[in-house]
């Protein structure tokens, strides 16, 4: 039987790929690279390997890459913890969530290429779709979280903890409507660049404006309520609890702030592309942060008991 430690090792490895993947998905958006494999897909340009390729393509085809070792990753985690980890295990569910989440996040993407919702679609669909997308990814970072958090403490989340557990959902919830806003307002920046600060700020509040030149305002003021609630919530699930709760609390503050700060360097720098990047990672961070948080806040005991089937 293969040592828990290596699974717990590979489960956080998983979680941190995907991150990867998802940033690089992040930059086939901003470069409008959507449309390198044209309406084709799993084929690119109706090939296994495009030949001749252009720098579209290959980016757009080294993220749909990137993307199926991220599929074969979490089903060998998925087995692997089935195998290991006995009946009744919570990790089992960790695993399962992931499997069906990192199924969908391939079929949205698959959508928005064969729906041609990519390059300089500005409709409403994609724009639709493109929040979605951001909603699974982060169901499924959520999951893939849990999923190492679970392989590492053998304890399921403890039933009588109702007011942790309805501030955490509403923690969540804040972050997801965040960050579905914010996925469609990059989609705006990407789409309709602006050169000065001032033609931006002008084109936000015009009312002859695209509508996702008009949306890019909501994101602000979304992530600035959803930036109170997380360190509102972080405070309450801190106080009184155990020292990794503690610990949770302060890197997911520390985080929010700096996001804070990212956001208004990303205004004032008309939304560069590493900036775009730089300011999705640490969005995931939050969440993953936020979910371990809640985790340790509900787990019963945070003792480090790995359950494994008998050899």
């Amino acid at each position: 039987m293969i040592p828990p430690m290596r699974l717990m090792r590979f489960a956080w490895f998983v979680l941190a790929y995907n991150v990867a993947v998802i940033l690089w998905g992040a930059y086939v958006r901003a470069t409008g690279s959507g449309a390198g494999c044209g309406a084709h897909w799993p084929l690119c340009n109706g090939e296994v390997v495009p030949r001749a390729p252009q720098v579209a393509t290959l980016i757009e085809f080294s993220h749909r890459f990137s993307s199926g070792l991220a599929l074969i990753a979490v089903a060998v985690l998925v087995v692997w913890i089935f195998r290991v980890c006995a009946p009744g295990h919570p990790a089992r569910l960790g695993a399962v969530l992931s499997g069906v989440l990192i199924v969908t996040e391939a079929a949205v993407g698959a959508g928005l290429v064969l729906f041609r919702l990519v390059a300089d679609n500005a409709s409403m669909a994609r724009a639709m779709f493109v929040a979605v997308h951001l909603l699974n990814t982060f169901l499924l970072l959520g999951a893939l979280t849990l999923t190492a958090w679970w392989v590492r403490v053998n304890v399921p989340f403890a039933r009588n903890r109702t007011r942790q557990a309805a501030t955490v959902v509403g923690c969540c919830v804040a972050l997801l409507i965040a960050g579905a806003s914010g996925a469609v307002a990059a989609l705006g920046d990407t789409l309709f660049p602006s050169s000065r600060l001032s033609d931006a700020l002008w084109a936000d509040l015009s009312a002859t404006s695209h509508f996702l030149i008009r949306l890019r305002i909501l994101h602000p003021m979304l992530a600035v309520g959803a930036g109170l609630v997380v360190l509102t919530c972080a405070a309450r699930l801190a106080y009184g609890g155990p020292a990794a709760a503690q610990r949770a609390a302060r890197m997911v503050s520390t985080l929010v702030l700096a996001q804070v700060a990212l956001g208004l360097l990303n205004v004032i720098l008309l939304a560069p592309v590493w900036l775009q990047l730089t300011h999705l990672l640490v969005a995931d961070a939050i969440w993953i942060g936020v979910v371990l948080l809640g985790a340790t806040a509900l787990t019963e005991r945070p003792s480090v008991s790995v359950g494994v089937k008998a050899a």
